[in-house]
């Protein structure tokens, strides 16, 4: 009997992200939609204004101002959408295990290199530590108690300092307490570490450090974090 061929997953289109995007915003903003409808009303009133002073009172003139001023409402819509729902996927994943390596897996860009999988857990609290590796150095970012997080802290940057020395190591800790850094700002504060080492020395430690991180593919480890189907946090 022959087999059948595999299924392709159908990946969403473009209207339906841009719908499930909309959805998400609006349930942390939930004005997102009256400020996208007062954006598209004045686009086009800007539209005819410039029309009726261009070409006067051609109603031609008007009409292609008019739509002209649509796709700039438009436009504007789209980027307010967008610019907030990167608001909102920080307020909804703050404060949830793996926040932070969701953040760290997907903000940084080229010039970091970092996994949404942690290298330190507790697996009975959750509390995580990640390792972010690029031209600033080490970066060690902990999620959760520090109390808690201690020993990880500890047993990872004495890891890093054995295998990179000479190389700067950072510790990072994740919250909202005096000396901690907001989930919103984390990506930001790591690309503000100055430069301290070049691409080929950050290469190395990248390889010097996987050679000897332990394996914790048997632990329960949180991946990163989808956005749009994120949860609340039940209470510990």
């Amino acid at each position: 009997m022959a087999k059948s061929a595999p299924v392709t997953e159908k990946r969403p289109g473009f209207f339906s992200q841009i719908r499930s995007l909309f959805r998400f915003t609006r349930d942390v903003y939930g004005w997102l939609p009256w400020a996208q409808i007062a954006i598209l009303i004045a686009g086009v009133l800007i539209g005819l204004i410039i029309g009726f002073l261009i070409s006067g009172a051609s109603v031609l003139g008007l009409i292609l101002w008019g739509f002209t001023g649509l796709l700039f409402g438009i436009l504007g819509a789209m980027v307010l959408m967008t610019r907030l729902s990167t608001t909102a996927m920080y307020a909804k994943i703050d404060g949830m295990p793996g926040a932070s390596g969701h953040v760290l897996s997907t903000s940084l860009g080229r010039s970091w290199s970092a996994s949404d999988t942690p290298v330190g857990i507790n697996p009975k609290t959750q509390e995580a530590v990640y390792r972010v590796v690029g031209r600033g150095g080490i970066v060690i970012v902990g999620e959760g108690a520090r109390g808690r997080l201690t020993r990880l802290i500890n047993e990872e940057r004495q890891k890093a300092q054995r295998v990179a020395h000479g190389v700067p190591v950072t510790v990072l800790y994740v919250g909202h307490g005096d000396d901690d850094v907001a989930i919103a700002d984390l990506s930001k504060t790591i690309k503000k570490l100055p430069k301290a080492i070049d691409k080929a020395t950050m290469a190395a430690v990248i390889r010097r450090i996987e050679s000897v991180s332990q394996s914790l593919s048997s632990l329960p480890i949180p991946k990163g974090i989808d956005p749009t189907r994120v949860r609340s946090q039940r209470p510990r």
